[in-house]
């Protein structure tokens, strides 16, 4: 059976309720395994790193591969849940986590970054289903409503990496001691394999769920169309006029939310490659005890994304934007001219970065970047453009990470602060300079 493109498509839903409510939770089990495959594991890899003769090259390495594995298969998956239909291809990615779960838990084994870099990867093919499970949502939702259902599911990914390392660090803290370990043959349990072993029981689970309780959706074509208002017509008139370097306006805005886009999650992502490194280096954290503070720090953003609608009716997608990313400029300063001795530096400054970065900054900054985005796509198509969209912010997870990693190793690590400061400063300047264009194309 052939499925039809999800942005011409139109739901069987009643006027208020969700049509799937299983399916929805099911999904959501999803996208949260998905994002806790990285998650979960943060507060271990790079103790596991160091202790298979890697560096924070092999880190950067290590986190970009993630990334690198989503941006593979995500237009592949894209056009496998509209050919083959969404269970058969959700099926098919929770089985690659869960053979990458597999994988990593092996890494002990065989002892090679290499092997590291392989399992990541693997783990991030399996976990390229957020436009697949985005569009699911989008067709068991309301129109009125689907805004409050994607800011759910954007909460359950958002949970699913900056909170579940809490999970990690327990098992870190446990596992740690000694005697608490087995090894039977190729069978290791300790506190770098117990997350990975964690994630593949749960992909189990949710392997049954689907096959018990998920069903595709038939999707049906909308082809009624609709004649544009005046004010419609005036703004598709004006983004369609020409820029000084010979793109239009609206061209020029889509390629500025990308780049937004790039900004603020390579940014986040450079804190996920060297948070917990440098908490132990420059705070003398144990990998546990930093893990914690970033799985806590993640539980506050995810209320302050579940706040979001509130927060919408006080300020502008605009607003949320610049104010968000001011506030990531500050977690960032705040971690400049720290001392290379970790009893040096108050861990105050770790758990205020962390804070502002993880549960204001990134979280309120980010989401208003997407809201603003398809804002000004509007009514035109918008599953190729989502696809660039997320693409590029799996780009940023793999050149940030990257760059975090080299420059730690042969300058150190206030030099990526810094980097971080002007990329998301010039960000800030860019969106203020072009606020007046961009109220007029959302308005």
């Amino acid at each position: 059976q052939t499925y039809a493109d999800p942005s011409i498509l139109s739901s069987v839903l009643t006027a208020d309720c969700i049509s799937d409510p299983v399916g929805f939770y099911v999904v959501c089990l999803v996208v949260l395994i998905g994002d806790m495959s990285r998650g979960c594991m943060f507060p271990t890899l790079w103790p596991l790193v160091e202790s298979i003769g890697g560096n924070s090259v092999t880190l950067g390495y290590a986190v970009a591969a993630f990334s690198f594995g989503r941006i593979l298969v995500s237009p592949v998956f894209g056009s496998w849940s509209h050919r083959y239909g969404y269970t058969r291809t959700l099926t098919l990615s929770v089985t690659i986590i869960l053979a990458g779960t597999l994988l990593y838990a092996q890494v002990v084994n065989v002892g090679r970054p290499e092997f590291l870099v392989l399992a990541q990867m693997v783990l991030g093919i399996g976990s390229g289903t957020l436009g697949v499970t985005r569009a699911f949502v989008a067709d068991v939702t309301p129109t009125r409503n689907r805004t409050t259902y994607m800011a759910w599911l954007t909460a359950v990914q958002y949970a699913g990496f900056t909170v579940t390392p809490i999970i990690g660090a327990g098992f870190y803290r446990f596992f740690s001691q000694e005697g608490r370990g087995i090894y039977a043959g190729i069978f290791v349990l300790n506190e770098y394999t117990a997350p990975a072993y964690f994630m593949g029981a749960l992909c189990i689970i949710n392997l049954v769920l689907m096959a018990l309780f998920f069903r595709d959706r038939t999707r049906v074509r909308n082809d009624s169309g609709k004649r544009k208002s005046r004010k419609q017509q005036s703004i598709d008139d004006f983004a369609m006029k020409t820029t000084a370097v010979g793109i239009t306006i609206y061209d020029a805005c889509i390629l500025g939310c990308l780049l937004l886009n790039v900004s603020t999650k390579g940014s986040i992502a450079s804190f996920e490659t060297l948070g917990i490194a440098f908490a132990g280096s420059h705070f003398g954290m144990e990998s546990s005890v930093a893990g914690s503070i970033v799985g806590t720090c993640g539980a506050l953003g995810v209320v302050a994304l579940l706040s979001m609608g509130r927060l919408a009716k006080i300020m502008t997608d605009l607003q949320m934007i610049v104010g968000g990313m001011i506030v990531m400029v500050i977690s960032v300063v705040s971690l400049l001219g720290l001392e290379d001795v970790g009893e040096d530096n108050p861990t105050w400054r770790y758990w205020l970065a962390m804070i502002l970065m993880y549960s204001i900054g990134y979280p309120i900054g980010h989401t208003a970047v997407i809201g603003l985005f398809s804002k000004i796509v509007g009514r035109r198509p918008q599953g190729t453009l989502l696809g660039w969209f997320a693409s590029a912010g799996s780009a940023a997870r793999i050149v940030f990470p990257l760059m975090s990693g080299y420059v730690t190793q042969f300058a150190s690590i206030n030099v990526v602060f810094i980097i971080l400061c002007v990329v998301l400063s010039i960000s800030i300047l860019f969106t203020m300079l072009a606020r007046e264009t961009l109220e007029k194309l959302i308005h």
